[in-house]
Protein backbone atom coordinates (compact mmCIF):
# COMPACT_ATOMS: atom_id res chain seq x y z
CA UNK A 1 0.00 0.00 0.00
CA UNK A 2 1.42 3.54 -0.54
CA UNK A 3 0.20 6.85 1.66
CA UNK A 4 -0.18 9.93 -0.23
CA UNK A 5 -1.00 13.28 1.91
CA UNK A 6 -2.79 14.94 -1.07
CA UNK A 7 -2.00 18.94 -2.57
CA UNK A 8 1.53 20.25 -0.58
CA UNK A 9 4.66 18.52 -0.24
CA UNK A 10 4.82 14.89 -1.04
CA UNK A 11 7.53 14.13 1.73
CA UNK A 12 5.42 15.29 4.32
CA UNK A 13 4.36 12.06 6.47
CA UNK A 14 0.81 12.35 7.24
CA UNK A 15 -0.51 13.72 10.28
CA UNK A 16 -1.49 11.12 12.75
CA UNK A 17 -5.59 10.00 12.60
CA UNK A 18 -7.60 7.76 14.03
CA UNK A 19 -10.49 5.87 12.39
CA UNK A 20 -14.11 4.91 13.16
CA UNK A 21 -16.36 3.47 11.24
CA UNK A 22 -19.29 5.19 12.14
CA UNK A 23 -17.52 8.70 11.58
CA UNK A 24 -14.82 8.01 8.90
CA UNK A 25 -11.41 9.16 8.77
CA UNK A 26 -10.25 12.27 10.73
CA UNK A 27 -8.20 13.65 8.36
CA UNK A 28 -9.77 14.47 4.79
CA UNK A 29 -6.65 14.80 2.64
CA UNK A 30 -5.16 11.61 3.45
CA UNK A 31 -5.53 9.00 0.86
CA UNK A 32 -4.97 5.27 0.82
CA UNK A 33 -4.43 3.64 -2.61
CA UNK A 34 -3.03 0.25 -3.81
CA UNK A 35 0.71 0.13 -4.84
CA UNK A 36 0.57 -1.02 -8.44
CA UNK A 37 4.07 -1.17 -9.10
CA UNK A 38 5.08 -4.58 -10.41
CA UNK A 39 7.03 -7.48 -8.25
CA UNK A 40 10.18 -7.77 -10.63
CA UNK A 41 9.52 -11.31 -11.79
CA UNK A 42 12.30 -13.21 -13.42
CA UNK A 43 11.22 -15.71 -16.57
CA UNK A 44 12.11 -19.63 -17.37
CA UNK A 45 13.28 -20.24 -20.82
CA UNK A 46 13.55 -24.07 -21.90
CA UNK A 47 15.59 -24.70 -24.76
CA UNK A 48 15.56 -27.37 -26.85
CA UNK A 49 17.42 -27.88 -29.83
CA UNK A 50 18.54 -30.40 -32.31
CA UNK A 51 21.73 -31.97 -32.64
CA UNK A 52 23.91 -30.01 -35.29
CA UNK A 53 22.05 -26.87 -34.60
CA UNK A 54 23.00 -24.03 -31.88
CA UNK A 55 20.61 -22.24 -29.20
CA UNK A 56 20.28 -19.43 -31.36
CA UNK A 57 21.51 -15.79 -29.35
CA UNK A 58 24.34 -14.08 -28.71
CA UNK A 59 25.39 -13.59 -25.17
CA UNK A 60 27.08 -10.12 -24.36
CA UNK A 61 29.66 -8.71 -21.72
CA UNK A 62 30.94 -5.42 -22.09
CA UNK A 63 33.92 -3.65 -19.47
CA UNK A 64 32.96 -2.39 -16.59
CA UNK A 65 29.20 -3.42 -17.16
CA UNK A 66 27.70 -6.31 -14.34
CA UNK A 67 25.86 -9.37 -16.49
CA UNK A 68 25.45 -10.89 -19.36
CA UNK A 69 23.40 -9.75 -22.17
CA UNK A 70 21.09 -11.74 -24.59
CA UNK A 71 21.50 -10.69 -27.59
CA UNK A 72 20.22 -10.99 -31.55
CA UNK A 73 17.96 -13.83 -30.57
CA UNK A 74 17.36 -15.41 -34.24
CA UNK A 75 14.25 -16.29 -35.99
CA UNK A 76 12.50 -19.39 -35.58
CA UNK A 77 15.62 -20.45 -33.12
CA UNK A 78 15.66 -22.51 -29.89
CA UNK A 79 15.93 -19.14 -28.14
CA UNK A 80 12.87 -17.59 -29.75
CA UNK A 81 10.81 -20.35 -28.85
CA UNK A 82 11.86 -20.44 -25.23
CA UNK A 83 10.71 -16.83 -24.92
CA UNK A 84 14.13 -15.78 -24.85
CA UNK A 85 14.32 -11.82 -25.69
CA UNK A 86 17.04 -9.60 -26.68
CA UNK A 87 18.29 -7.52 -24.37
CA UNK A 88 17.49 -10.28 -21.08
CA UNK A 89 20.04 -10.58 -18.71
CA UNK A 90 20.88 -14.25 -17.47
CA UNK A 91 20.69 -14.76 -13.86
CA UNK A 92 20.42 -18.47 -13.84
CA UNK A 93 22.07 -21.18 -16.61
CA UNK A 94 21.03 -24.68 -15.57
CA UNK A 95 19.97 -23.72 -12.03
CA UNK A 96 23.14 -22.18 -11.28
CA UNK A 97 23.23 -18.63 -10.39
CA UNK A 98 25.93 -16.79 -13.42
CA UNK A 99 25.48 -12.97 -12.72
CA UNK A 100 28.40 -12.72 -10.99
CA UNK A 101 30.84 -15.48 -12.92
CA UNK A 102 33.37 -14.85 -15.53
CA UNK A 103 31.68 -14.71 -18.61
CA UNK A 104 33.87 -17.53 -19.86
CA UNK A 105 32.72 -20.06 -17.73
CA UNK A 106 28.77 -18.77 -18.38
CA UNK A 107 29.54 -19.95 -22.21
CA UNK A 108 31.41 -22.92 -21.35
CA UNK A 109 28.32 -23.41 -18.92
CA UNK A 110 26.20 -23.31 -22.07
CA UNK A 111 27.90 -24.98 -24.68
CA UNK A 112 28.27 -28.37 -22.24
CA UNK A 113 24.59 -28.33 -21.81
CA UNK A 114 23.56 -30.84 -24.59
CA UNK A 115 20.06 -30.45 -26.44
CA UNK A 116 18.70 -28.98 -23.82
CA UNK A 117 19.39 -25.58 -21.98
CA UNK A 118 17.88 -23.87 -18.54
CA UNK A 119 17.54 -19.97 -18.63
CA UNK A 120 16.11 -17.80 -15.56
CA UNK A 121 16.49 -13.98 -17.17
CA UNK A 122 15.10 -10.85 -16.42
CA UNK A 123 14.12 -8.65 -19.32
CA UNK A 124 16.73 -5.36 -19.57
CA UNK A 125 14.68 -2.37 -17.15
CA UNK A 126 13.86 -4.73 -14.42
CA UNK A 127 17.34 -6.05 -13.57
CA UNK A 128 18.84 -2.27 -14.16
CA UNK A 129 16.26 -1.42 -11.71
CA UNK A 130 17.34 -4.33 -9.45
CA UNK A 131 20.62 -3.00 -9.32
CA UNK A 132 20.36 0.41 -9.27
CA UNK A 133 18.27 -0.34 -5.58
CA UNK A 134 21.18 -3.17 -4.45
CA UNK A 135 18.84 -5.93 -4.59
CA UNK A 136 19.85 -9.60 -4.20
CA UNK A 137 19.54 -11.26 -7.36
CA UNK A 138 20.50 -14.34 -5.59
CA UNK A 139 17.48 -14.43 -2.73
CA UNK A 140 15.50 -13.40 -6.40
CA UNK A 141 16.17 -16.90 -7.72
CA UNK A 142 16.17 -18.71 -4.96
CA UNK A 143 12.45 -17.41 -4.18
CA UNK A 144 11.98 -17.90 -7.37
CA UNK A 145 12.52 -21.39 -7.17
CA UNK A 146 10.78 -21.65 -4.10
CA UNK A 147 12.36 -22.58 -0.14
CA UNK A 148 13.59 -25.54 0.53
CA UNK A 149 14.26 -26.38 -2.99
CA UNK A 150 17.65 -27.68 -3.28
CA UNK A 151 19.70 -29.36 -6.76
CA UNK A 152 19.06 -33.27 -8.05
CA UNK A 153 22.54 -34.63 -6.73
CA UNK A 154 24.80 -36.90 -9.23
CA UNK A 155 26.14 -39.32 -7.11
CA UNK A 156 28.91 -42.16 -7.78
CA UNK A 157 28.90 -45.06 -5.66
CA UNK A 158 31.89 -47.38 -5.76
CA UNK A 159 31.68 -51.01 -3.81
CA UNK A 160 33.18 -52.10 -0.75
CA UNK A 161 33.33 -55.24 0.59
CA UNK A 162 31.27 -56.13 3.36
CA UNK A 163 28.92 -53.13 2.35
CA UNK A 164 28.28 -53.50 -1.54
CA UNK A 165 26.57 -50.14 -2.56
CA UNK A 166 25.28 -50.17 0.72
CA UNK A 167 21.77 -49.21 -0.69
CA UNK A 168 18.15 -50.18 -0.43
CA UNK A 169 16.49 -49.29 -3.55
CA UNK A 170 12.58 -49.40 -2.80
CA UNK A 171 9.11 -48.94 -5.05
CA UNK A 172 7.05 -46.18 -3.74
CA UNK A 173 3.57 -48.03 -3.37
CA UNK A 174 0.70 -46.81 -5.89
CA UNK A 175 3.45 -44.76 -7.75
CA UNK A 176 4.56 -46.79 -10.86
CA UNK A 177 8.61 -46.42 -12.22
CA UNK A 178 9.43 -44.15 -8.41
CA UNK A 179 11.50 -45.78 -6.04
CA UNK A 180 12.92 -44.38 -3.10
CA UNK A 181 16.34 -45.08 -1.59
CA UNK A 182 17.51 -46.17 2.09
CA UNK A 183 21.54 -45.75 2.27
CA UNK A 184 23.14 -47.84 5.25
CA UNK A 185 24.58 -45.58 7.48
CA UNK A 186 28.28 -44.85 6.62
CA UNK A 187 28.15 -46.99 3.88
CA UNK A 188 29.21 -46.38 0.07
CA UNK A 189 25.64 -44.64 -1.19
CA UNK A 190 25.81 -42.12 1.79
CA UNK A 191 29.55 -40.98 1.81
CA UNK A 192 28.42 -40.55 -2.45
CA UNK A 193 25.93 -37.64 -1.15
CA UNK A 194 22.66 -39.78 -0.57
CA UNK A 195 20.20 -39.70 2.09
CA UNK A 196 17.55 -41.17 3.39
CA UNK A 197 14.68 -40.87 1.63
CA UNK A 198 15.78 -39.52 -1.66
CA UNK A 199 13.90 -40.47 -4.85
CA UNK A 200 16.03 -42.46 -7.33
CA UNK A 201 15.54 -40.46 -10.92
CA UNK A 202 18.43 -41.86 -12.89
CA UNK A 203 20.89 -44.86 -13.21
CA UNK A 204 23.78 -44.80 -15.52
CA UNK A 205 22.09 -42.35 -18.22
CA UNK A 206 19.21 -43.71 -17.95
CA UNK A 207 15.78 -42.61 -16.85
CA UNK A 208 14.11 -44.57 -13.90
CA UNK A 209 10.69 -44.03 -14.68
CA UNK A 210 11.29 -45.61 -18.24
CA UNK A 211 12.61 -48.95 -16.50
CA UNK A 212 10.66 -52.02 -15.27
CA UNK A 213 11.44 -52.60 -11.95
CA UNK A 214 13.09 -55.85 -13.31
CA UNK A 215 15.53 -53.38 -16.03
CA UNK A 216 16.25 -51.75 -12.93
CA UNK A 217 17.28 -54.34 -10.48
CA UNK A 218 19.34 -55.67 -13.67
CA UNK A 219 20.98 -52.92 -14.57
CA UNK A 220 21.77 -52.38 -10.49
CA UNK A 221 23.60 -55.88 -10.32
CA UNK A 222 25.65 -55.51 -13.63
CA UNK A 223 27.28 -52.37 -11.67
CA UNK A 224 29.81 -54.75 -10.66
CA UNK A 225 32.30 -51.98 -9.05
CA UNK A 226 30.79 -48.51 -9.38
CA UNK A 227 27.35 -47.10 -10.48
CA UNK A 228 26.08 -43.34 -10.61
CA UNK A 229 22.91 -42.18 -9.98
CA UNK A 230 20.99 -39.07 -9.80
CA UNK A 231 18.26 -38.59 -6.99
CA UNK A 232 16.63 -35.93 -4.99
CA UNK A 233 14.43 -35.22 -1.96
CA UNK A 234 10.79 -35.01 -2.35
CA UNK A 235 9.89 -31.82 -1.70
CA UNK A 236 12.37 -30.25 -4.53
CA UNK A 237 10.84 -32.73 -6.77
CA UNK A 238 7.48 -31.05 -6.14
CA UNK A 239 9.08 -27.96 -7.08
CA UNK A 240 10.07 -28.74 -10.15
CA UNK A 241 7.10 -30.42 -11.16
CA UNK A 242 5.19 -27.14 -10.14
CA UNK A 243 7.47 -25.35 -12.21
CA UNK A 244 6.61 -27.17 -14.86
CA UNK A 245 10.21 -28.21 -15.44
CA UNK A 246 11.84 -31.57 -16.28
CA UNK A 247 14.50 -32.66 -13.55
CA UNK A 248 17.87 -33.02 -15.71
CA UNK A 249 21.56 -34.13 -15.07
CA UNK A 250 22.76 -30.39 -16.09
CA UNK A 251 20.84 -29.55 -12.98
CA UNK A 252 22.70 -31.60 -10.26
CA UNK A 253 25.41 -31.08 -8.31
CA UNK A 254 27.98 -33.59 -8.74
CA UNK A 255 29.26 -35.74 -5.86
CA UNK A 256 31.97 -38.00 -6.07
CA UNK A 257 32.20 -38.06 -9.78
CA UNK A 258 35.64 -39.58 -11.29
CA UNK A 259 37.07 -38.67 -14.19
CA UNK A 260 37.93 -34.97 -14.08
CA UNK A 261 38.95 -33.16 -16.62
CA UNK A 262 42.10 -30.79 -16.09
CA UNK A 263 43.01 -27.20 -17.15
CA UNK A 264 46.45 -26.93 -18.41
CA UNK A 265 48.06 -23.53 -18.92
CA UNK A 266 50.69 -23.53 -21.15
CA UNK A 267 53.64 -21.17 -22.66
CA UNK A 268 55.52 -20.89 -25.68
CA UNK A 269 59.25 -22.03 -25.46
CA UNK A 270 61.69 -21.16 -27.83
CA UNK A 271 60.75 -25.04 -29.63
CA UNK A 272 57.26 -23.84 -29.50
CA UNK A 273 54.50 -25.44 -26.78
CA UNK A 274 56.10 -29.19 -27.54
CA UNK A 275 52.88 -31.10 -28.45
CA UNK A 276 51.58 -32.44 -31.95
CA UNK A 277 47.52 -32.37 -32.20
CA UNK A 278 46.03 -35.49 -34.06
CA UNK A 279 42.66 -36.15 -34.94
CA UNK A 280 42.00 -39.79 -34.17
CA UNK A 281 38.89 -41.91 -34.73
CA UNK A 282 38.30 -44.22 -31.18
CA UNK A 283 37.78 -47.53 -30.76
CA UNK A 284 34.33 -46.47 -30.00
CA UNK A 285 34.01 -44.82 -33.40
CA UNK A 286 34.06 -41.60 -32.18
CA UNK A 287 36.51 -39.06 -33.77
CA UNK A 288 38.47 -36.96 -31.30
CA UNK A 289 41.41 -34.13 -31.40
CA UNK A 290 44.29 -36.50 -29.08
CA UNK A 291 47.72 -34.45 -27.87
CA UNK A 292 50.49 -36.69 -29.02
CA UNK A 293 54.16 -36.81 -28.83
CA UNK A 294 54.57 -34.42 -25.79
CA UNK A 295 58.43 -33.74 -25.67
CA UNK A 296 60.01 -34.51 -22.29
CA UNK A 297 61.16 -31.17 -20.13
CA UNK A 298 58.77 -29.17 -22.92
CA UNK A 299 56.25 -26.39 -21.55
CA UNK A 300 53.51 -29.33 -22.08
CA UNK A 301 54.61 -31.32 -20.14
CA UNK A 302 55.71 -29.09 -17.58
CA UNK A 303 52.19 -27.88 -17.65
CA UNK A 304 50.65 -31.58 -17.15
CA UNK A 305 50.11 -32.90 -20.46
CA UNK A 306 50.04 -36.38 -20.85
CA UNK A 307 50.26 -38.44 -24.39
CA UNK A 308 47.19 -39.46 -25.35
CA UNK A 309 44.78 -36.87 -23.50
CA UNK A 310 42.01 -35.64 -24.86
CA UNK A 311 41.18 -32.36 -26.00
CA UNK A 312 38.07 -30.16 -24.40
CA UNK A 313 38.19 -26.63 -24.96
CA UNK A 314 41.18 -24.27 -25.74
CA UNK A 315 41.02 -20.53 -23.76
CA UNK A 316 37.40 -22.07 -22.51
CA UNK A 317 35.56 -22.74 -25.49
CA UNK A 318 34.75 -25.74 -26.10
CA UNK A 319 36.26 -27.99 -29.01
CA UNK A 320 35.00 -30.98 -28.90
CA UNK A 321 33.12 -30.97 -32.26
CA UNK A 322 35.31 -28.67 -34.39
CA UNK A 323 36.88 -29.11 -37.62
CA UNK A 324 40.81 -29.76 -36.57
CA UNK A 325 42.25 -26.73 -38.77
CA UNK A 326 40.03 -24.83 -36.64
CA UNK A 327 41.43 -25.78 -33.33
CA UNK A 328 45.00 -25.76 -35.02
CA UNK A 329 43.90 -21.93 -35.78
CA UNK A 330 42.79 -21.08 -32.16
CA UNK A 331 46.10 -22.12 -30.42
CA UNK A 332 48.15 -20.76 -33.23
CA UNK A 333 46.33 -17.48 -32.56
CA UNK A 334 46.52 -17.31 -28.41
CA UNK A 335 50.34 -16.09 -28.87
CA UNK A 336 52.93 -17.08 -26.66
CA UNK A 337 50.43 -19.04 -24.46
CA UNK A 338 47.33 -21.19 -24.35
CA UNK A 339 45.44 -22.59 -21.83
CA UNK A 340 43.88 -25.99 -23.36
CA UNK A 341 41.35 -28.34 -21.17
CA UNK A 342 41.48 -32.32 -21.35
CA UNK A 343 40.58 -35.69 -20.19
CA UNK A 344 41.89 -39.22 -20.35
CA UNK A 345 39.79 -40.95 -22.74
CA UNK A 346 39.05 -43.75 -20.51
CA UNK A 347 37.05 -40.32 -18.61
CA UNK A 348 35.61 -39.59 -21.91
CA UNK A 349 34.28 -42.88 -22.34
CA UNK A 350 32.91 -42.41 -19.23
CA UNK A 351 30.75 -39.27 -19.45
CA UNK A 352 29.65 -40.81 -22.95
CA UNK A 353 27.88 -43.41 -21.06
CA UNK A 354 26.37 -41.08 -18.98
CA UNK A 355 25.29 -38.92 -21.94
CA UNK A 356 26.27 -35.64 -21.14
CA UNK A 357 29.89 -33.78 -21.95
CA UNK A 358 32.97 -33.69 -18.94
CA UNK A 359 32.61 -30.28 -19.10
CA UNK A 360 29.06 -29.70 -17.60
CA UNK A 361 30.48 -29.49 -14.49
CA UNK A 362 33.59 -28.66 -14.88
CA UNK A 363 34.72 -24.84 -14.11
CA UNK A 364 38.20 -24.40 -15.84
CA UNK A 365 40.60 -21.40 -14.88
CA UNK A 366 41.17 -19.19 -17.67
CA UNK A 367 44.11 -17.61 -16.95
CA UNK A 368 44.58 -13.97 -18.48
CA UNK A 369 48.31 -13.37 -17.22
CA UNK A 370 50.28 -12.02 -19.78
CA UNK A 371 52.99 -14.78 -18.75
CA UNK A 372 53.10 -17.93 -17.18
CA UNK A 373 56.28 -18.25 -14.81
CA UNK A 374 57.11 -20.93 -12.53
CA UNK A 375 54.97 -19.38 -9.05
CA UNK A 376 56.52 -19.70 -5.79
CA UNK A 377 54.57 -16.90 -4.02
CA UNK A 378 52.19 -14.14 -5.77
CA UNK A 379 52.90 -10.53 -5.27
CA UNK A 380 50.98 -8.08 -5.09
CA UNK A 381 51.85 -6.51 -8.50
CA UNK A 382 51.37 -9.37 -10.20
CA UNK A 383 48.59 -9.52 -12.92
CA UNK A 384 47.66 -12.87 -12.08
CA UNK A 385 44.06 -14.78 -11.75
CA UNK A 386 45.15 -17.40 -8.82
CA UNK A 387 42.35 -18.65 -7.89
CA UNK A 388 41.14 -17.07 -4.73
CA UNK A 389 40.68 -19.01 -1.32
CA UNK A 390 37.24 -18.24 0.83
CA UNK A 391 37.14 -17.75 4.82
CA UNK A 392 33.49 -18.82 5.05
CA UNK A 393 32.45 -18.17 8.96
CA UNK A 394 29.18 -20.09 9.65
CA UNK A 395 26.65 -19.96 12.63
CA UNK A 396 25.01 -22.99 13.44
CA UNK A 397 21.18 -22.59 13.30
CA UNK A 398 19.01 -25.56 15.20
CA UNK A 399 20.99 -28.86 14.02
CA UNK A 400 23.59 -27.76 11.82
CA UNK A 401 25.17 -25.50 9.15
CA UNK A 402 23.56 -26.09 6.34
CA UNK A 403 25.88 -28.33 3.93
CA UNK A 404 26.41 -31.92 3.46
CA UNK A 405 30.45 -33.38 3.34
CA UNK A 406 31.67 -35.45 0.52
CA UNK A 407 34.98 -37.11 -0.43
CA UNK A 408 36.64 -39.67 -2.70
CA UNK A 409 36.56 -43.39 -1.54
CA UNK A 410 39.53 -43.93 0.36
CA UNK A 411 41.14 -40.89 -0.62
CA UNK A 412 42.14 -37.70 1.74
CA UNK A 413 40.79 -34.58 1.18
CA UNK A 414 36.89 -33.65 2.13
CA UNK A 415 34.55 -31.38 -0.11
CA UNK A 416 31.36 -29.36 0.56
CA UNK A 417 28.54 -31.50 -1.60
CA UNK A 418 24.97 -30.50 -1.07
CA UNK A 419 24.39 -26.37 0.19
CA UNK A 420 21.17 -25.96 1.75
CA UNK A 421 19.44 -23.08 -0.05
CA UNK A 422 18.88 -19.98 2.68
CA UNK A 423 20.93 -21.51 5.34
CA UNK A 424 24.09 -20.63 7.15
CA UNK A 425 26.46 -22.25 4.46
CA UNK A 426 25.23 -20.12 1.64
CA UNK A 427 24.69 -17.23 3.48
CA UNK A 428 28.65 -17.60 4.34
CA UNK A 429 29.35 -18.48 0.49
CA UNK A 430 29.96 -21.82 0.75
CA UNK A 431 29.52 -23.50 -2.78
CA UNK A 432 28.82 -27.19 -3.77
CA UNK A 433 32.44 -28.17 -4.43
CA UNK A 434 34.51 -26.49 -2.36
CA UNK A 435 37.25 -28.50 -1.06
CA UNK A 436 38.22 -27.91 2.64
CA UNK A 437 41.19 -26.67 3.43
CA UNK A 438 41.16 -25.45 6.91
CA UNK A 439 38.84 -26.27 9.73
CA UNK A 440 38.79 -23.40 12.62
CA UNK A 441 42.34 -22.88 11.62
CA UNK A 442 43.57 -26.76 11.67
CA UNK A 443 44.64 -27.58 8.12
CA UNK A 444 42.66 -30.98 6.84
CA UNK A 445 44.06 -31.49 3.72
CA UNK A 446 45.49 -34.88 4.32
CA UNK A 447 42.71 -35.83 6.55
CA UNK A 448 40.20 -38.49 6.00
CA UNK A 449 36.68 -37.48 5.98
CA UNK A 450 35.96 -38.66 9.53
CA UNK A 451 38.25 -36.84 10.92
CA UNK A 452 37.35 -33.67 8.92
CA UNK A 453 33.56 -34.65 10.10
CA UNK A 454 34.85 -34.79 13.52
CA UNK A 455 36.68 -31.15 13.63
CA UNK A 456 33.48 -29.83 12.43
CA UNK A 457 31.44 -31.56 15.04
CA UNK A 458 33.35 -30.67 17.81
CA UNK A 459 33.99 -27.55 17.15
CA UNK A 460 31.50 -24.69 18.63
CA UNK A 461 29.87 -21.68 16.40
CA UNK A 462 30.79 -19.82 14.40
CA UNK A 463 32.44 -22.75 12.06
CA UNK A 464 35.50 -21.02 10.23
CA UNK A 465 35.99 -22.83 7.35
CA UNK A 466 39.00 -22.03 5.02
CA UNK A 467 37.46 -23.25 1.06
CA UNK A 468 38.83 -23.01 -2.70
CA UNK A 469 36.84 -24.15 -5.38
CA UNK A 470 38.05 -27.30 -6.69
CA UNK A 471 39.78 -26.92 -9.90
CA UNK A 472 41.27 -23.60 -8.43
CA UNK A 473 42.68 -26.05 -5.78
CA UNK A 474 44.53 -27.89 -7.86
CA UNK A 475 45.83 -25.53 -10.23
CA UNK A 476 47.27 -24.27 -6.77
CA UNK A 477 48.67 -27.06 -5.60
CA UNK A 478 50.21 -27.80 -8.62
CA UNK A 479 52.05 -24.25 -8.78
CA UNK A 480 53.87 -25.09 -5.50
CA UNK A 481 51.77 -22.81 -3.38
CA UNK A 482 50.35 -23.52 -0.22
CA UNK A 483 46.77 -22.30 0.54
CA UNK A 484 46.55 -20.66 2.83
CA UNK A 485 44.97 -17.34 4.57
CA UNK A 486 47.33 -15.16 2.96
CA UNK A 487 46.66 -15.70 -0.77
CA UNK A 488 43.53 -14.15 -0.09
CA UNK A 489 45.40 -10.69 -0.15
CA UNK A 490 47.20 -11.95 -2.71
CA UNK A 491 44.95 -13.08 -5.30
CA UNK A 492 44.68 -9.89 -8.03
CA UNK A 493 41.74 -10.09 -10.73
CA UNK A 494 42.21 -8.30 -14.36
CA UNK A 495 39.07 -6.69 -15.53
CA UNK A 496 36.87 -8.40 -17.95
CA UNK A 497 37.06 -6.66 -21.62
CA UNK A 498 34.30 -6.79 -24.06
CA UNK A 499 33.02 -10.38 -24.96
CA UNK A 500 30.37 -11.30 -27.83
CA UNK A 501 30.06 -14.83 -28.31
CA UNK A 502 27.07 -16.73 -30.22
CA UNK A 503 25.63 -19.97 -28.93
Amino acid sequence: MRYTTGPGDATELPQKFTFNPKEGIDNPTLVISDDTEPALCPRLCLLKREEGEGFGFYLRKETGCRGHVVQQVAPWSAAERSGLRDGDHVLEVNEDFVDNQEYEKVVLKVQASGLQLCLLVLRAEDYELAVLEGMDLMALTRAHRGEGCARPRLCHISREPGFGLGLSIIPIEGERGKYYLNPVSEGPAEKAGVQPGDHLLWVNGAMVSTLTHSALAKMVKRSSEFMTIMVIDSRSEESYARRRLPILPAFASVHNLPHRPKTLHVAQGPQGYGFLLRQEKLPSGRIAHLLREVDPHSPAELAGMEDGDLLLAVNGEQVENSEHEDIVSRIRQSGQQVTLTTISIQGRDYYTQLGFSPLLFYEPTISRREHFPELTLPRKDMHVNLPCPRLCVLHKEGTGFGFNLACVQNKTGTYIGQVAAGRAGERAGLREGDVIVEVNGQNVEEEHFEEVLRLIKKGCTPLRLLVVERAGYETLRKSGLTVNLALISHSIQVPDSTHDYFL
